[in-house]
């Protein structure tokens, strides 16, 4: 397939600018995998398309402030965006620069910290702190938080809570995994109530989600690769709910990757690990039955991915859908709900 198959107009208006002030006020579009079939609930509802014995799989990851602002020697302004953090101490990043830095050019923060620039790597730069203080604790001092591109505006105090998940405890994110955004304490206890189990698997999302495919041709397309954790007590847990008869539901498509690339030899195993595992339509899923995500932008990767799991033409039909109904899309969006075939 080709990029422009996955292309769709999008009024401005419907880019939600910030998040509702209860997490699971959103809306929740319901639909079957592979049917045209939506119906429009509130999110607070979806204990009501749930079984007990169900599972879902949240993803535990947490965000760093990732956006740091710092000068060169010369005075030139840089914003300095996280990608990960490297095993030595260092990380790479994306810069923004009127002319940009080369190696080993200092990079100046705002309470006089340094940032060596150490080599290129594609389009991405590796940096250091001269003082060498972990990145992780430089960018909670000092950086922002790494609203989306399309968030026209900047970030204020609350988005620090609001753009974390309740289940967020393993810092590494550069990014929210947004369907999660909408789970609240008493939905959550809803879910329990109803019988619905729950267990994570850590995927850091890297700054590569905000990239857009460059290539029209799906099969040129080269994925970012982002750090994945599914433990073995996940594992088990997935096989002991299968084998009672239960459904797994991903929260994210950032679940659902992670889950996938750990079951890419044809079974699920633990894993810890790189993944630049892309699916696109025509890939067999292994391990989820369920998907629980917002909407997502034209010509995306995780576009691709849903459409691939619910079917491109059902896809495309809800968010028509949704688009005429007027739902709020992107991060701070609202929620899409894909039940398993013929339920």
């Amino acid at each position: 397939m080709q990029k422009s198959d996955f292309n769709y107009d999008l009024p401005a208006s419907l880019i939600a600018q910030a998040p509702l002030d209860v997490r699971s006020d959103s809306r929740l579009l319901a639909m079957n995998r592979n049917s045209a079939k939506v119906s429009d609930r509130q999110f607070r509802q979806l204990p009501d398309y749930l079984q007990a014995g169900d599972l879902i799989v949240f993803n535990n990851t947490r965000v760093i402030p990732a956006r740091l602002f710092g000068h060169k020697s010369t005075g030139g302004q840089v914003e300095v965006f996280l990608e990960r953090v490297l095993d030595d101490g260092s990380f790479l990043a994306m810069l923004r620069a009127s002319k940009t830095p080369k190696s080993g050019q200092e990079i100046h923060l705002g309470d006089g910290s340094v940032l060596m620039l150490q080599e290129r790597k594609d389009n991405f730069f590796r940096l250091k702190c001269t003082t060498d203080e972990p990145p992780v604790e430089l960018f909670e001092r000092l950086g922002q938080v790494p609203l989306p591109p399309y968030i026209s505006r900047p970030p204020v105090d609350a988005d620090h809570e609001r753009y974390q998940t309740l289940f967020a405890r393993k810092p590494g994110a550069v990014a929210a995994p947004t369907a999660s955004l909408h789970f609240d304490d008493a939905l959550l206890s809803a879910l329990r109530d109803r019988g619905v189990k729950s267990t994570e698997i850590t995927l850091h999302v890297g700054a590569g989600t905000f990239q857009p495919v460059r290539v029209d041709d799906l099969a040129k397309h080269q994925m970012h690769s982002e750090y994945l954790e599914v433990s073995e007590q996940t594992v088990d847990t997935i096989a002991k709910v299968k084998r009672e008869g239960g459904r797994i539901f991903a929260a994210g498509t950032t679940s659902l990757r992670a889950l996938e690339a750990a079951a890419s030899g044809g079974k699920l195993k633990a894993m810890k690990g790189d993944t630049n595992l892309f699916i696109t339509p025509g890939y067999r899923f292994r391990v989820v039955d369920g998907l629980i995500t917002n909407f997502h932008l034209p010509e995306s990767t995780l576009l691709m991915l849903v459409s691939a799991f619910a079917g491109y033409d059902e896809i495309r039909k809800a968010y028509a859908h949704a688009i005429h109904e007027k739902y709020r899309f992107f991060s701070y969006g609202d929620a899409m709900l894909i039940l398993p075939a013929n339920e």
